[in-house]
């Protein structure tokens, strides 16, 4: 990853805070590394926008100061990505989340970290910190977007879910304890169904000194830089989904048009399948199967990558990142495939994220080896 600099943060480009101007390009960094999932940007870039004009700024917390008694808890949105175009999240149930979390803890909380760096899971946190007042992490979770909640890298670490606080927008809220984080996934996706398929949560309490060791450094600040690419090299009229592959350390496999999409909200997820058709020739096809998030992509029948590795959906022409909810017939899309964070690529983190996980009958190979 290519240290780009900020205008907001220090010389080797880490944010310092999060400003109103910084929100477009944190969000397209992050629906970039969303792969697909972690819900439309849009609306929660509107949301934050509103809760820094009213509150100021968020602080920025670099992992590594962490200090060792803070009490850290990541936020973010669980549900359907289609629901949340016609359910729009409000900012108070973020809040009613982390305040009915905060109630079950010994200790208050006194920072916010994003559960995911993708998509709209990435704007919910900063809302939630310009509310509440605290700083936020500059790290995540999982360096893209996953769809359950026990696919984080503190679940590597043997870190709890739970207590888990989940709240809705009519006022419901309810604390969750469950002894397995799998269970704590599937409880939560269940009654974020009945809340209407979506709810915010507030969720993986822990001790800075245990944050320390259990997220991703640096990956707010690195969705930021990513975003100021994407808006200078479009404003440059550059090959924007080269660029963004460059830095990504990962490679165009495909340019064509969606040819067809099928999706179907199932159970808390979108599920479905994207296929594209050669821009040269009709007859190519390229399909990507996905589960909220792109999960595996096939060029004529070949694997050509697989999770945890990010395949992303960006458009031909400006490069701005297709979330599967959004995609649709005729677009004209490039897709883009990058390395995971290198803990997902372990015999544990593939255990939990890897194909085997999603139902295929596939071992995982590095993308750049196939």
């Amino acid at each position: 990853m290519t240290a780009l600099g900020t205008d907001t943060g220090t010389s080797k480009g880490t944010l310092a805070r999060v400003t109103r101007e910084d929100l477009k390009d944190i969000a397209t960094g992050a629906a970039i590394l969303g792969t697909g999932g972690g819900g439309d940007p849009y609306v929660g870039r509107l949301l934050a926008d509103v809760a820094l004009a009213q509150h100021g700024p968020v602080r920025i917390t670099p992992l590594g100061e962490l200090p060792d008694d803070a009490v850290v808890v990541a936020v973010g949105v669980i549900g359907a990505p289609t629901i949340g175009l016609e359910k729009i999240q409000g900012a108070e149930e973020v809040t009613d989340a982390v305040k009915a979390l905060d109630a079950a803890l010994p200790d208050p909380v006194t920072h916010i970290v994003c559960t995911e760096i993708g998509g709209g899971n990435s704007m919910v946190p900063i809302v939630a910190a310009a509310r509440l007042g605290l700083p936020l992490v500059d790290a995540d979770g999982m360096g893209r977007a996953f769809p359950e909640l026990q696919m984080l890298t503190p679940g590597l670490l043997d870190i709890s879910a739970t207590p888990l606080g989940l709240a809705d927008e009519k006022g419901n809220t309810l604390v969750l304890r469950s002894p397995q984080n799998n269970w704590a996934e599937h409880i939560a996706r269940a009654v974020a169904v009945s809340m209407g398929c979506t709810a915010s949560y507030a969720m993986y309490p822990m001790a800075g000194a245990d944050a320390r060791a259990a997220y991703i450094p640096g990956t707010l600040s690195w969705a930021h830089r990513l975003g100021r690419l994407h808006r200078r090299s479009r404003g440059d009229h550059r090959d924007v989904p080269a660029v963004i592959a460059a830095e990504l350390d990962g490679r165009v496999v495909f340019s064509g048009k969606v040819a067809g999409v099928e999706r179907r909200t199932v159970g808390g997820f979108v599920r479905g399948r994207a296929v594209l058709s050669g821009a040269g020739d009709p007859a190519e096809r390229f399909e990507i199967d996905f589960q909220n998030e792109n999960l595996v992509a096939r060029h004529g029948g070949r694997i050509v990558a697989t999770v945890p590795d990010l395949i992303c959906v960006v458009d031909s022409d400006g490069g701005a990142p297709i979330t599967t909810e959004n995609l649709g017939y005729g677009m004209r899309a490039s897709v883009l495939v990058a390395p995971s964070d290198p803990r997902w690529r372990t015999e544990r983190g593939l255990a939990l994220v890897g194909p085997r996980y999603f139902g295929y009958d596939l071992d995982y190979v590095p993308f750049e080896q196939r």
